[in-house]
């Protein structure tokens, strides 16, 4: 844990304010879930609140499937991280931040697929593995995540491509609220 030297008062209404820059730096939006976890020792912990990461194995399983179904990689991100990957090496992207061009195509909450030649990165700091298609998880209204198809230099998704990762995002989105 990193000391950050900013110190904030409880309020009558028990309220704490996280400064901008921390909620920046941390891509903690308004409306986020946080977290609450308590020590011993007296510490309080706010981390933030993924209810893909939930879906752990399941995921992983179903990335597996669109991967071999497609021939091209794949992986389901939440709003922060990549959090399962098939079809490319996983120590590339799994546990990853996503890329800024990525977070700020989930916002879109459309799908969109790419000719050759537009290049979103999905991780930050990885140009190596680029967004093909990529399609917004929605859960009650709200974006929780994204399924995207990895492409290799010079290719672009498909109509098949876009419907796998329509189909798989709106299915994730149905598990999610049920």
């Amino acid at each position: 844990m990193k000391a950050t030297g900013i110190v904030r008062r409880i309020d009558d209404l028990g309220r704490v304010v996280i400064p901008k820059e921390i909620r920046r730096t941390m891509r903690i939006r308004e409306g986020d879930p946080l977290e609450i976890f308590t020590e011993k020792d007296g510490e309080v912990i706010f981390k933030k609140y993924s209810p893909i990461g939930e879906l752990g194995d399941f995921a992983e399983n179903y990335v597996e499937t669109l991967a071999k179904a497609s021939g091209h990689g794949a992986c389901i991100t939440d709003r922060d991280n990549v959090i399962a990957v098939s079809g490319v090496p996983k120590k590339e992207l799994i546990e990853k931040r996503v890329s800024h061009e990525l977070d700020n195509l989930m916002n879109d909450k459309a799908t969109v697929s790419y000719e050759s030649g537009r290049v979103v990165s999905i991780a930050d700091g990885n140009d190596k593995y680029n967004a093909g298609v990529v399609v917004p998880i929605i859960s009650e209204g709200d974006t929780i995540g994204s399924v995207v198809f990895v492409m290799k230099d010079g290719e672009h998704g498909s109509e098949v491509e876009e419907k796998l990762a329509e189909t798989a995002a709106g299915f994730l989105g149905k598990h999610m609220e049920g």
